[in-house]
């Protein structure tokens, strides 16, 4: 399969020094589709970051959460200090794309476009490291585990910001669904926390033909699964968001035998602080209170994971200002809607001032298997927006590090 950048989204905006290299940035895009890594195992992919950034004259860090990569380039006399994230994680999902660059590992896929945002970001990190017109320090974050596993709070747990401070830190997101190289911004809330719950029902088993002689997990599991669909209806203001979905139950495996206990597994999320906290504690007291009143007993193992993904208005007043000035208004997606999805950039965040960004994925006609959202056997990431993206990036980076 043959690039052309004709093909790309917003071909007339794209940068020559981009537009030089697109090509090749897309094969290096699908080298990694092709050979993807789950979480903490990304050690190919960042060996790949690493020397290609090398290459081009920055200074590598290697070893932060384990696979995570950091390149630095320091020009001039300048202060201000530049963060830019990408992610390069994949999937436990069989991929069935069909595409000639599809997944050699079966049962593993870059089925969230993390492939693409590090070719976006690399793609970048070239053209800028061939300009040297900025004056300041950037530092390119290539951060592993983004699925699940919280590589982003494990590196700056790990001293990422102690290590490389930074004044700002950006990172962006493709989004099917949006057209095609669009560029979204939203202030404030952006992406709702998330937080997993396992929560253990224990009885008595016994005969199915005798219930009487039994504490049945699995009538309180019933009961408890109903129950929890009030604490978002009623008990979290009707202005604000929140889920609370049982995901998973699991308990006995024959029709004749009241099982012992049963297991729920559940998936909590929010915008705002107050009212996370306020889900953990009714969530806790209402499954103990229900199984109090069925005669069974309940644990409750609650997962903190990732919280609120919260944008600060200057930086993310910038990030607009940059895609508005270079694409105008027709580049640019109408005002966003806070989304329920979830991303540990958040921990990133809450340490640094900061905007998290989304670029439109198209509607799904740069692929036979028709659109479809992330986290799908079939998606792919559309190569058409990495120019304007990674252009994005170089324009980014020449506004916040400007030479004097």
């Amino acid at each position: 399969m043959t690039f052309r950048i004709q093909d790309a989204a917003g071909a007339e905006h794209v940068l020559p020094s981009v537009r030089d290299i697109a090509a090749e940035m897309v094969s290096v895009r699908h080298q990694i589709h092709a050979n993807p890594e789950l979480a903490f195992e990304e050690f190919d992919t960042s060996a790949l970051v690493a020397e290609r950034l090398r290459s081009w004259g920055y200074e590598v860090h290697q070893g932060l959460a384990g696979t995570g990569v950091v390149g630095s380039l320091k020009l001039g006399q300048g202060t201000r200090r530049l963060g830019i994230r990408a992610d390069m994680d994949a999937l436990p999902i069989h991929e069935a794309t069909g595409v000639p660059y599809a997944s050699r590992v079966p049962g593993k896929m870059h089925a969230c476009g993390h492939d693409g945002h590090t070719a976006i970001l690399l793609a970048a990190a070239r053209c800028i490291a061939q300009e040297r017109s900025f004056d300041g320090t950037l530092n390119l974050i290539f951060q592993p585990a983004e699925e699940g596993l919280g590589g982003g709070r494990r590196m700056v747990e790990e001293g990422l910001f102690d290590r490389f401070p930074c004044d700002a830190v950006f990172a962006l997101h493709n989004m099917p669904g949006f057209p095609v190289g669009k560029f979204g911004f939203k202030s404030g809330s952006f992406m709702a926390s998330s937080d997993s719950v396992t929560v253990t029902v224990k009885g008595k088993g016994g005969h199915g033909s005798a219930p009487h002689q039994s504490c049945d997990p699995v009538v309180a599991a019933a009961h408890i699964v109903i129950a929890l669909q009030t604490i978002v209806s009623r008990n979290v203001d009707p202005r604000d968001m929140a889920v609370v979905s049982v995901g998973a139950i699991r308990g006995g495996d024959a029709p004749n035998v009241i099982p012992d206990s049963v297991l729920m597994r559940l998936t909590v999320r929010a915008y705002r602080p107050e009212v996370r906290a306020m889900l953990r504690e009714r969530i806790t007291e209402l499954v103990k209170a229900q199984a109090v009143t069925l005669g069974v007993q309940a644990e409750v193992d609650y997962h903190w994971r990732y919280p609120a993904l919260v944008n600060d208005e200057a930086p993310t007043r910038f990030a607009r200002e940059v895609a508005l000035d270079w694409l105008g208004e027709d580049g640019l997606l109408p005002e966003l809607a806070p989304l329920t999805g979830s991303e540990d950039f958040s921990f990133m965040l809450e340490k640094c001032p900061g905007s998290y960004l989304i670029v439109g994925n198209g509607t799904g006609e740069h692929h036979a298997t028709g659109g479809c959202m992330v986290h799908n056997p079939g998606y792919d990431f559309n190569d058409a927006m990495l120019p304007i993206a990674a252009s994005y990036w170089v324009q980014l980076v020449r506004r916040f590090l400007q030479s004097a």
